[in-house]
């Protein structure tokens, strides 16, 4: 099977295409920088890499010639120029499906769980056109939503720690969140890819247990060898101020405060137990387990 990978060279992608890779499948990835050491990279894996970009719907063409089924792990949630949800996650998505389209290719989507059409924040709303856009394409579809990736946002409050040791909290990060292990939707991803029988399907996956960040804090300390570390945090005020001026200027800060607040209030709880009583098979990975020294 050929299989283009569109977000192949980020962190879910690129586990993706190490699978696919691995079980023997022709795996393309499209890249807008075929010179990032990301994409050098896997062309030195033996995976093939196209230039192209999701917001430039002649690039897909080559993109997409003679692929059986095309993966999209693409977000725009933040990045440089016009990188933004509109831009990628609704246009580029929808670019996308029409050239998987024109190539006769199946499509398997990830998304996010808590997409609906009238989500407060932008992100889940610009990911529900692109999902209604395909389910009513066509295409045969697959679409796998996941919860936040654990392993981000652990990277994120190890970055904000900084010199001082102490990571930054948004809000007060009592707010319980499901948090899953980036390799285990990349299996799940896998997994839909190679049966066709789940096309026309919607998956849901996420971690095993729903965290705080607090608690999470706590598991990046056990990491580090810092059971005492302590949280500064940025109070819910402060999120909310910074998410209004996005309705005067849609900055990738003003996104992400909005985001930030929203996790700090919203119930962000999820039960895995559905999809894994169908697949026991798939992996379901206790994030403070595996990273306890």
């Amino acid at each position: 099977m050929i299989i283009l990978v569109a977000g192949g060279t980020g962190r879910l992608g690129s586990l993706v295409v190490h699978r696919l890779a691995a079980r023997g499948h022709q795996v393309r990835v499209l890249t807008r920088d075929p010179a990032s050491a990301a994409a050098t990279g896997l062309a030195a894996e033996r995976v093939q890499t196209v230039t192209g970009d999701v917001r430039d719907a002649p690039s897909l063409r080559p993109a997409v010639d003679g692929v059986d089924l095309v993966i999209s792990a693409v977000h725009g949630l933040i990045g440089p120029g016009r990188v933004n949800p509109a831009a990628v996650d609704r246009d580029g998505i929808i670019n996308l499906v029409d050239a998987a389209r024109a190539a006769g290719a199946e499509f398997v989507l990830v998304s996010a769980i808590g997409t609906t059409a009238n989500h407060p924040i932008g992100l889940f709303r610009m990911k529900a056109v692109a999902e209604h856009y395909l389910q009513t394409s066509g295409v045969p579809w697959t679409i796998v939503r996941s919860t936040a990736f654990a392993e981000l946002y652990l990277d994120l409050l190890a970055q904000s720690a900084g010199r001082s040791g102490r990571p930054v909290l948004f809000g007060r990060g009592d707010n319980p969140i499901n948090f899953v292990a980036i390799d285990d939707v990349a299996a799940l991803i896998e997994l839909v890819a190679l049966d066709a029988s789940t096309r026309g399907q919607l998956f849901e996956i996420g971690g095993p247990r729903n965290l705080t960040f607090g608690e999470l804090t706590k598991i990046l300390g056990n990491r580090i060898g810092d059971n005492a570390v302590r949280a500064r945090h940025v109070p819910r005020l402060v999120l909310r101020a910074l998410a209004a001026t996005g309705h005067l200027w849609p900055t990738a800060q003003a996104r992400l405060a909005e985001l930030a607040l929203y996790m700090d209030t919203a119930d962000m709880t999820f039960d895995s137990s559905p999809l894994h009583d169908r697949y026991p098979q798939l992996p379901a990975t206790n994030i403070a387990a595996a990273l306890s020294p």
